[in-house]
C-alpha cells in the first residue's frame, strides 16, 4: 500500500474506534435505538440525493437496512446501555470475524484451515476470560446484545453479496434509507410512545455530538474511504488494519470515560485479538476468501 493510503486508512480506523465512545456519549441520556435511528437519518440525507441508486432489487436494500441498522448498530448501541464499556464493545464486536467464517462454511462451502481453527479457539478462550474477570466493564445483557450484533455482520455481507452490487458505497447509502424506521418502531414497541417525548426532553449537546459524529465522520467519510481502498487493494492487506479499531476504541474509552481493563482482561483481550489476527491475516502464498465485501468494525 502507498504510504498516503496507509495513513488515511489508519485515520479511518481511529475514527471508527473513537466512534464507540461517541455511541456511549449519546446513549447515556437517550434511548440507544433512537440514537442509532438518528445516526442513519443524518447519514442518509442529504447525501442520498447525490448518489445514484444501485441497480439491485429493492428487497436487498430493505433487508440490508434492517440488518445493518437494527441488527448491527442498534444492538451494539444497546449493549453499551446495558453495561458494556465502549472499549469492550469494540473488542467483542470482533467476534463477527468468527461468525463470518462459519457463515462462509455453511453457505459457500468454504473450509477452515488449521491456522484459522487455532485462531478461533484462542479468540474464544480470550472472550470467556474477559467476561469472567470483568472489573465492571462487562455485563451478561451487554454481551448478549453485542453477540447479536456480531452475528448480524455476516448476514449483512451475504445480502450485499447476493445482490450482485458492484458499488458497495452506493448500496450502503441506499440501504441506510431503510434503517431509521425499524429502529424507531422497535424502540416504541419496547418502551411505548412516551419514549419519543422523553428523548425530546433529554436530547442535549452530547446527543448531537454523538449522532453527528456517527453519521458523518464514521459512516459517510469512513465508508467512502474504506470502499475506495477495497477497490485498490486486496482485503488481505486491509483486514489486519481493522484490528487497530479496537486499540483506538480502548484508548478513547480510557481518555473520555476513564474505562480500564483488569489485568486478566489485558492478557485475554490480547489473546483474543491474536486469535482474530490468525483468522483474517493472509498466510503466505495463500489466498483469502472473505464473504463480507465491505466488512468494517465501526
Amino acid at each position: 500500500m502507498k504510504t498516503r493510503d496507509i495513513l488515511i486508512t489508519v485515520l479511518v480506523m481511529a475514527i471508527w474506534g473513537f466512534n464507540f465512545s461517541m455511541i456511549k456519549l449519546g446513549v447515556n441520556d437517550v434511548d440507544p435505538l433512537l440514537v442509532a435511528a438518528s445516526r442513519f437519518l443524518f447519514a442518509t440525507f442529504p447525501i442520498i440525493f447525490f448518489i445514484r441508486k444501485p441497480n439491485v432489487p429493492w428487497r436487498y436494500l430493505l433487508g440490508y437496512g434492517i440488518v445493518f441498522g437494527t441488527g448491527i448498530w442498534g444492538m451494539a448501541s444497546t449493549s453499551i446501555t446495558f453495561g458494556l464499556s465502549s472499549g469492550m464493545a469494540a473488542v467483542l464486536l470482533q467476534i463477527d470475524v468468527i461468525t463470518t467464517v462459519f457463515v462462509g462454511v455453511w453457505l459457500y462451502k468454504e473450509t477452515i484451515s488449521s491456522r484459522m481453527l487455532s485462531g478461533i479457539l484462542i479468540a474464544c478462550v480470550g472472550i470467556i476470560v474477559s467476561i469472567i474477570y470483568t472489573n465492571g466493564n462487562v455485563s451478561l445483557a451487554g454481551t448478549a446484545f453485542i453477540l447479536v450484533s456480531a452475528m448480524c455482520w455476516p448476514i449483512a455481507g451475504v445480502i450485499m453479496k447476493q445482490s450482485g452490487c458492484k458499488s458497495p458505497f452506493a448500496f450502503n447509502v441506499w440501504g441506510m434509507l431503510f434503517a431509521p424506521v425499524p429502529l424507531v418502531a422497535l424502540s416504541i414497541l419496547i418502551n411505548g410512545f412516551d419514549v419519543l417525548e422523553i428523548t425530546y426532553q433529554h436530547w442535549n449537546s452530547n446527543t448531537w455530538i454523538s449522532v453527528l459524529f456517527q453519521a458523518y465522520p464514521t459512516t459517510v467519510f469512513g465508508y467512502w474511504v474504506w470502499n475506495k481502498m477495497i477497490l485498490q487493494y486486496p482485503m488481505s492487506q486491509l483486514a489486519p488494519l481493522t484490528l487497530l479499531t479496537t486499540v483506538f476504541a480502548l484508548l478513547s474509552g480510557y481518555i473520555l470515560f476513564g474505562e480500564s481493563l483488569s489485568n486478566a482482561q489485558w492478557i485475554s483481550c490480547s489473546a483474543f485479538l491474536i486469535g482474530i489476527a490468525l483468522v483474517i491475516i493472509k498466510p503466505k502464498n495463500k489466498a483469502v476468501n472473505l464473504t463480507q465485501p465491505i466488512k468494517s468494525p465501526h
